[in-house]
């Protein structure tokens, strides 16, 4: 007597079998019924968590079939015992991509006041600038941004990200930045008088940042309170050496530069 399989179903109609890949932290892949594309970042009893490029995490069910790799679809498995437990981190604690080539250039740009901003900028932001094609350069002052900004002309494909000092109501960079008016460019700001005092003090081992009376060069005056030689770019380079990640910067900068970073890179 013939023997016959219980699965009547004709091998046309069977769906093929797909990969299997192990959810090691960092892998990027994409949950299609969501669209949510992120990096692992950590794999647990049937479910694995993902991180987008804004930094927003998404658990989801590691069920067959589940994900896309690379526009492929594949099953998640748990990895091996022994391997990577997180994924490594940029200085601005995005994931980092080892191996990532930098993107070229956008058309988009993001202006700071001073080589000082900029090189803050780079060192905490660099890495993710580079993966994004975004040029950070710097204007010596914002007194003249209206004009920068319409000499740029930003666009839908070339748009202006703007960070200023001392922004607050009814300062100078406040009424400038009001002028600018352009939906392609966006002026944003910290409260700082300058960007030294974005760094927090106990990372340079300070209680505080000293006050410097008004009429009075800023710099100068800090270094003076602080004790420091009164040679305000050796006095930045320490500042800087005291940089490592975003966790040595206020909150009131992380929050602004990362909003410039996405509205320049916006679709």
């Amino acid at each position: 007597m013939r023997q016959y399989s219980a699965d009547l179903t004709p091998p046309w109609k069977k769906p093929k079998p797909v990969p299997e890949v192990a959810a090691e932290p960092g892998l990027v892949v994409e949950e299609p019924g969501t669209g949510f594309c992120g990096v692992v970042i950590r794999c647990e009893a049937g479910t694995v968590t993902l991180e987008d490029r804004f930094g927003k995490h998404r658990v989801f069910p590691m069920e067959p079939r589940g994900f896309l790799l690379e526009g492929r679809v594949v099953t998640l498995v748990r990895p091996a015992p022994g391997g990577p437990a997180r994924p490594a981190r940029t200085a601005s604690g995005s994931v980092a991509v080892p191996g990532a080539r930098a993107r070229v250039a956008r058309a988009g740009r993001i202006y700071v006041e001073g080589r000082h901003d900029a090189e803050l900028v780079e060192k905490v932001w660099g890495d993710d600038l580079r993966i994004e094609g975004v040029v950070v350069e710097y204007l010596e002052g914002v007194d003249d941004l209206p004009s920068i900004v319409s000499e740029f002309a930003p666009g839908p494909d070339a748009r202006l990200g703007v960070l200023v000092d001392h922004l607050v109501p009814g300062s100078k960079e406040w009424r400038i930045a009001q002028s600018v008016t352009s939906e392609h460019a966006l002026v944003v700001g910290h409260p700082y008088i300058d960007i030294w005092e974005a760094v927090k003090p106990s990372s340079l081992g300070i209680d505080a940042w000293p006050r410097v009376p008004r009429g009075q060069d800023w710099k100068t005056g800090v270094c003076r309170a602080l004790g420091w030689p009164e040679n305000t770019g050796a006095a930045w380079q320490r500042i800087l050496s005291g940089v490592h990640s975003y966790k040595d910067l206020e909150p009131e900068l992380l929050g602004k530069v990362e909003e410039l970073i996405d509205f320049v890179t916006a679709p």
